[in-house]
């Protein structure tokens, strides 16, 4: 099957096809819902490929909001996606800083957490997971 602009989208946001991302557009598929999705997948086209913020301001934003939220798994996905546009680790550790002001130290944990382990992935350091 040729690969959608969504999912072509996908790879130049994060490298890859998030998991969550594979499982709605194959159910998209599998209910015939394929508009629908199109229609969801363009607003966020919209907001993210035509936004005035750069990509790496942007994933940095993102970043940060889910950390304040708690969203272990989008926070680290945005993480690789900050690395892959070009964030270095005092940008992402700014970001964890940042994200205490409004979130506490469980915010501040979780983002250590999530860019520790983005940033020994993208050096192919996994010794410690």
């Amino acid at each position: 099957m040729n690969e959608t602009p969504v999912e072509t989208r996908y790879k130049e946001l994060f490298g890859y096809i998030p998991d969550g991302v594979r499982m709605r557009i194959d159910l998209a598929r599998m209910a015939g819902r394929e508009t629908a999705l199109e229609a969801i997948e363009h607003l966020r086209d919209t907001l993210i490929h035509h936004n005035p913020l750069e990509r790496k301001t942007q994933q940095l934003v993102h970043l940060g909001m889910l950390l304040v939220l708690g969203r272990e798994a989008p926070a680290l996905l945005h993480a690789r996606a900050a690395i892959q546009a070009g964030a270095d680790a005092p940008e992402l550790h700014g970001v964890c800083e940042t994200a205490a002001i409004v979130g506490g130290m469980p915010a501040y944990n979780l983002g250590v957490q999530v860019v520790s382990q983005a940033l020994r992935e993208s050096t192919g350091d996994n010794a410690n997971e």
